[in-house]
């Protein structure tokens, strides 16, 4: 009896004990979703840094631990401007990332420097978000590509129009709920409208400006500032099809203000069964990002953000507008989606991957070598 009341009490206390132990797993586990993501900013040239410390900096799901920036005049204006705290501020990033150990870095350079920023975080094993485009050249993005597999880092090219509810209702219309059942057809034209009046026009930043209109820093003038979210789209559209064929058109209407750049761009991209327009401007009237989606059936297009209008054969003489429907988190917004790439391991997809963005790169080196031969680029059979 004694035997037994010992036996029953020493499986008492193991089972205690697991339980306690799972118990704090999973107290731990939720205490990790819920910390903050710790991360750095890589320079502050880029004029979307502005929006994302208006919008984001007090966010409690992130914490900024270091902010570096080499023109130190952009990084006192901006500390000065959201009440930054000085001991944030960096002037090496290497030396950044050494003293704060980031989860990630929101990459705010100019396009150029995307190849240095990446391979640097790649070394100490740093995933990234930057702004879009990837990278001023096909090389500079295999370079990246390379570095992010040596460095086991996600990259993530941040476009505002990911998170529209718009594209991604025009998506599904295509694609979730299936051609057959959505009465759209396969698609047969894309026509994507992307830019506004020019980065002068609109007063960007001294700094902003200066690299915009740099061939150099920025591959191009609107045919990548604007041109990468049509390949963007086009691409996510076409479920990461690379194109047959890439011809470009660009022009220098403001020669005056914009010398060394083009400010306005067409792309053609042609596939087996369809057609993408994609035209990117400093020369709009307005801003606009918007896109037309034709299939053999029907077609959508979108209206800004939130709503679409779509019409299909045979059904109805006149459009319908429509509300697009909420996208459930974390696909919702860029920070959401860092997060759980991040901390829940979530593989990138779609418009934000870097597997769609080294398409997009190579339709914008194609079209930028269209644009300056005159002729146009097959893209042939992928090495």
């Amino acid at each position: 009896m004694r035997r037994f009341l010992l036996s029953l009490l020493v499986s008492s206390m193991f089972c205690l004990t697991t339980a306690s132990q799972t118990t704090a797993s999973q107290t731990t586990a939720a205490e990790g979703a819920k910390a903050p993501l710790r991360v750095v900013i890589v320079g502050m040239v880029h004029g979307h840094v502005e929006g994302f410390l208006s919008s984001s900096l007090h966010r409690a799901d992130i914490q900024i631990v270091g902010i570096s920036e080499v023109d130190q005049s952009v990084a006192q204006r901006y500390a000065q401007q959201f009440k930054l705290d000085k001991s944030l501020l960096f002037t090496d990033s290497e030396q950044m990332l050494r003293q704060t150990h980031p989860q990630a870095a929101l990459v705010y350079t100019n396009t150029f420097d995307h190849r240095k920023a990446v391979e640097l975080c790649a070394r100490y094993g740093v995933h990234v978000m930057m702004e879009k485009p990837l990278a001023v050249s096909l090389e500079d993005a295999r370079a990246i590509e390379k570095a992010a597999q040596q460095g086991k880092i996600q990259v993530i090219v941040n476009y505002e129009t990911t998170w529209y509810r718009s594209n991604r209702a025009v998506y599904d219309l295509f694609h979730e709920k299936g051609v057959a059942q959505s009465g759209m057809g396969p698609i047969r034209k894309i026509v994507v409208h992307d830019g506004h009046e020019g980065p002068k026009e609109i007063n960007v930043a001294p700094e902003f400006l200066a690299w915009l209109t740099d061939p150099k820093l920025n591959g191009g003038g609107a045919l990548f500032d604007f041109g990468c979210y049509g390949a963007d789209l086009a691409t996510w559209l076409m479920d990461g099809a690379r194109p047959a064929s890439v011809t470009a058109v660009t022009q220098h209407i403001k020669p005056d203000i914009y010398p060394r750049v083009d400010d306005e761009a067409t792309i053609v991209l042609t596939y087996p069964h369809a057609q993408a327009i994609i035209q990117a401007s400093w020369n709009w009237p307005f801003g606009r990002k918007d896109m037309e989606v034709y299939g053999q059936t029907g077609y959508a297009i979108t209206m800004e953000r939130d709503g679409i209008r779509i019409r299909r054969h045979g059904e109805q003489e006149q459009e319908q507008q429509q509300a697009a429907k909420p996208v459930p988190p974390p696909e919702d917004d860029s920070l959401s989606y860092l997060r759980a790439v991040v901390l829940d391991g979530r593989e990138p997809a779609g418009l934000s991957s870097l597997r769609t963005n080294l398409v997009v790169t190579e339709i914008l080196d194609a079209a930028r070598q269209s644009a300056a031969s005159g002729k146009a680029i097959s893209l042939g059979t992928k090495e």
